[in-house]
């Protein structure tokens, strides 16, 4: 059902061909004379049924058979290919992460945090996030409001499970925009074998793989929006690439670097519009909007930036240039991230200016000092998919235009190489494990997680670690174990075998010290789990 209406929105905001041939996408055709029976419009545009082409549900009578419900029929039939690759591609994404999920394995405490944010807009109130602190608002740590898109259905359903299931279904959309694209301007099979790559991206499956972050908001809504661009609808694409904005504070710069784009494709006035709000929208952002909500007053994450100096610039404006090129490129994992991201594309998205809308996002990755932004894991290069693959598109269109005949070939050839690299990289990445038989063992730990959480009531307020707390976040009032002082959690929670580092031996001991004018007792000690109890302070 997702791709049905995924398919319908397509078919009324991207002008598509069905993908039996090649040619453009007709307009509605035109009555006829009163002496001569209209014909019914085919499922190409303008050919009859009778050449052997799928028939078209529209010949019914118009009155009798709403256009909505028409194009619901029309479009999966029509589009089958695209709709059985999404379902398969969707299929893989949720039984990864469910299959985390089974595991008890948490990577990050993201998904406990965005729980808790989307828990706030679900009670119509504010993201308060207790695991960044007291009354923290998800808004003075990053500016993500919308996530709000997914307040209804956690209303519905809340459980971390429901982030996951939105992580999958909205990355599967995606698929949808950038594959009909692709074969309306590449052909039926190219443009299969270009979604196919897509939809099995490296970056896809890293993201799928770490539970949810916010960054897969943005990825429906840049294949959209590069489709859109894709097909010359200028003014769509703008609309689309400008309500990242409202995803993460650094996708400002994304949405400016469109606008540069946009304007190199002749669209001057609109391609400076849209640079100059998203430029206007980041420094906004990071300099009014979040130290409003922030109860610091200050954006957290300036210092993430060459703190240990690997892009910093130091002496001469020479030497310090020279010296924060260098870092942007040391170590050796950038680097080998940067072939990562251009072969998947079989070179051919450096054709494209488009490939120029993911310089913010590698710029201020391979700036930072934390270890994780630079590689292929996590989620970071998730938002340079639809980017990339709409790049390759273009580029692909480019080099069949070229007056090169090597180059013609090769473009010819790309949509292939880069469903063979997609189908090899498959085997390095995440969704490998899918046919390992472990993905689907639990470890023995786990009735003792079960136990451990089910000692914590429901309506308590528990600072835990890593380890259990996505699973306590739900209904509980989690806080992260090294908040603000002042707190003083019901629980304390501590999963030794998880910690990272040296663990805490004395747990009691440990929770009075983090709390001070407390007094904890343990209640539950089994397989690394320990759960103590204030009973004082």
């Amino acid at each position: 059902m997702d791709s049905i209406v995924v398919l319908v929105v397509v078919r009324q905001t991207v002008p598509v061909d069905h993908g039996y041939d090649e040619r453009e996408q007709t307009a509605e055709p035109r009555t006829e004379p009163a002496a001569v029976p209209p014909r019914a419009p085919a499922a190409g545009g303008g050919d009859d049924a009778s050449d052997g082409r799928v028939v078209d549900p529209g010949a019914l009578p118009e009155g009798r058979v709403p256009r909505v419900l028409r194009s619901a029929v029309r479009g999966p039939l029509v589009h089958w290919p695209v709709t059985l690759l999404t379902f398969v591609a969707f299929a893989a994404y949720l039984t990864l992460s469910l299959a985390r999920w089974y595991r008890w394995e948490n990577p990050s405490w993201d998904n406990a945090i965005f729980e808790q944010a989307v828990a706030g807009y679900a009670r119509l109130g504010a993201p308060i996030v207790p695991i960044k602190g007291p009354d923290f608002n998800q808004l003075g740590d990053h500016f993500s409001p919308l996530l709000v898109v997914l307040a209804p259905f956690y209303r519905l359903f809340p459980s971390p499970v429901t982030l996951l299931v939105a992580q999958c279904v909205l990355v599967a959309v995606s698929i949808v925009p950038i594959t009909l694209v692709a074969r309306r301007l590449l052909g039926a099979w190219p443009g299969l074998a270009v979604g196919f790559a897509y939809a099995f991206a490296w970056g896809i499956q890293s993201a799928v793989d770490v539970q949810f972050h916010e960054y897969s908001l943005a990825v429906p809504i840049l294949a959209f929006g590069m489709a859109a661009f894709l097909t010359e609808r200028w003014r769509a694409s703008a609309i689309w690439v400008v309500l990242l904005l409202g995803v993460k504070e650094d996708l400002g710069l994304t949405v400016a670097a469109f606008g540069v784009v946009l304007w190199l494709r002749g669209q001057r006035r609109l391609g400076a519009v849209v640079a100059a709000t998203g430029t206007v929208g980041f420094v906004l952002v990071l300099t009014v909007i979040i130290p409003f909500f922030n109860p610091q007053g200050r954006y957290d994450y300036w210092g993430k930036l060459s703190e240990d100096g690997s892009a910093a610039s130091s002496g001469s404006t020479v030497s310090g240039l020279l010296d924060t090129f260098a870092g942007l490129l040391t170590p050796a994992v950038k680097i080998e991230t940067l072939v990562m991201l251009v072969v998947i594309t079989a070179l051919v998205a450096l054709r494209s200016p488009l490939a120029l809308v993911a310089v913010p996002t590698l710029v201020w990755r391979f700036a930072g000092s934390t270890v994780f932004y630079w590689g292929t894991t996590w989620h970071y290069s998730v938002i340079l998919m639809p980017i990339l693959f709409a790049a390759a598109i273009d580029g692909i269109v480019r080099l069949r235009a070229s007056r090169f005949e090597l180059l013609r070939t090769y473009a010819r050839l790309a949509p292939v190489a880069m469903a063979v690299v997609a189908a090899v990289l498959v085997t390095q990445f995440p969704l490998r494990d899918l046919w390992s038989p472990a993905t689907y063992e639990r470890s023995d730990r786990i009735a003792s997680a079960e136990r451990a959480v089910a000692a914590v009531p429901a309506g308590a307020s528990v600072a835990s670690d890593r380890g259990l707390i996505v699973q306590l976040a739900t209904d509980r009032e989690v806080y992260w174990i090294s908040t603000d002082p002042s707190v003083r959690p019901d629980y304390v929670v501590v999963d030794r075998l998880s910690w990272g580092g040296n663990a805490p031996v004395d747990v009691e001991q440990y929770a009075e010290r983090a709390y001070p004018g407390t007094t904890y007792s343990v209640v539950f000690d089994e397989d690394g789990y320990v759960i103590v109890e204030r009973t004082a302070g």
